[in-house]
Formats: C-alpha cells, structure tokens, sequence
C-alpha cells in the first residue's frame, strides 16, 4: 500500500490504509502491510526486491487510481505502466482500489484506465450501490478465481450476493452505461476544473492549488483553518463539499455526475 492511501477502516481494509490516528487504536493490525510513497515506481521497486531478498516476497500491489481521502492525489502518466510492468516481473498481483474512482466518477468507467493498465483485482463500492444499496464487489481474473473453484466455501458471508443490493448494483450499471455518465464526467470536468484553478489563483494568500480528474476535484488551502472556513461558507450558501480524512488542507468537490453545466 502508499503513504496517504485510504482503504476503509475494516481490519483488513485498515492495515492498508495509511493514517495513524485511524490505526493506532486497532493496533496491532494484520501483519506483513509496507507502506511506500504514491506516485513513485522506483520506491515499489525497491520495496519488493527488497521483500523477496529477504525471503518475505510481496503478494500484492494494492493502489487507488487517483488518492481520494488522500487529496485527491493524481500520479504521474507512466505510474501505473510501471507499477504493471514491475508487478508482472516479480509476479505480484496489482490491486486496483475502485471505490471512489469507480462507475464513471474520473471520467473513465474506472480510474485505472486512464493509464490504459488492467489490474489483477478490483474492488468496487459506494457508487456501485447507486447511492441507495451498500454493497460491494470484489472484481478479478478467471485465473485467480480457479483458486477458490476447489472449496468455495472458503470465504463466504450471510448477506452476500442478495438480490436487493444486486437489483440497485445492476440498475447502477445500466444507468451509468446508457446516460453515459463516464462521457459527462469527464466533459463536466473539463469545463469546471480550468475555472476553478483560476477562481483559486485570485486567492493565493489560501489557496495552494486546484486539481482533479472528471467530476472528483480537490481545492488544497494553505492551511487547515482556510480549507474548514471555505467549506463553512459554502454549506452556509447550499454547497456541500467534503473534507479528505488523510490530508485535512483538501477540501473534495464530488458533484453528481449528472449535474448540469448551468448548476456547476
């Protein structure tokens, strides 16, 4: 996993993520997690030659395709390439994390493909469920399947698969196929995101910068106390925005993705 990666807060999910105050009181959490720095494909090099010298080899590769609670943290073009890349030499699966990037919010159906790189694994959630039904999906190969085909009763759960959550999943996708939400995001952004970086370039006694990919857009402040004063006025004027639980000078704009250029 990375620095400033959020994964949940689950056991397992809350091994992955990155911010002490989150795992401090849950410690010790599940053994073998190392957390190196987003964006940087030397370090994960690193970190798995490193692993496998010392006979405790990586399994996975676990990434957001844009950091969300991290603040809305986009890495470098050739990062996810490489990540692919060094993940097949020292055959360790690539994880892709979908669950704030996914179902069109980037402008993509899923973030990854914006580095046009297929992950090993994905898991989805929050918008999957169309806002109405918490459900998620964990999303992988045919290969990797097979492992569970000899006792699939490894690892089940009381409520998964229910059809209700399986209605609202698969209204879901259908909605985000055919009213082409991914094109919105992405043509929505475009137009909002160069406009706000220049509303934020009149304010640079506050403001640091302005950035983002579709309809999931960061405003950084200077400071914490701007970014909660900004986000103060704004509720106080009917715009909800969101704080980053990893990096609190991040304020996230996440619109629906079907609003409209006149409500942008």
């Amino acid at each position: 996993a990375t620095i400033g990666a959020f994964h949940g807060k689950s056991m397992g999910s809350l091994s992955a993520t990155s911010k002490v105050i989150f795992r401090k009181p849950f410690l010790p959490l599940i053994p073998g997690f190392r957390h190196i720095p987003y964006g940087d494909a030397d370090a994960l090099e690193k970190e798995i030659a490193s692993a496998e010298y010392t006979g405790e080899d990586i399994a996975a590769v676990i990434l957001e395709p844009i950091q969300g609670e991290g603040g809305v943290i986009i890495p470098p073009d050739d990062y996810f390439p490489q990540v692919r890349e060094i993940c097949n030499r020292y055959g360790v699966l690539l994880i892709a994390d979908e669950i704030q990037t996914g179902m069109g919010r980037t402008g993509k159906l899923f973030g990854i493909e914006h580095y046009g790189v297929v992950p090993d694994i994905m898991a989805l959630g929050k918008a999957f469920g169309g806002a109405i039904m918490p459900i998620g999906a964990f999303i992988s190969t045919k290969e990797i399947w097979e492992k569970m085909t000899p006792n699939p009763f490894l690892h089940t759960t009381t409520f998964g698969g229910n059809p209700i959550a399986c209605a609202a999943a698969i209204a879901a996708i259908n909605v985000t196929l055919e009213e082409r939400l991914p094109e919105q995001a992405a043509e929505k952004g475009n137009y909002f995101i160069p406009k706000l970086i220049d509303l934020m370039s009149n304010y640079k006694n506050i403001c640091a910068e302005g950035r983002g990919r579709g309809l999931l857009i960061g405003m950084e402040f200077t400071s914490d106390e701007a970014g909660y004063e900004v986000a103060k006025g704004l509720f106080e004027r009917g715009v909800l925005v969101a704080g980053t639980l990893i990096h609190a000078q991040t304020l996230r704009i996440e619109p629906p993705l079907t609003i409209t250029k006149a409500e942008l």
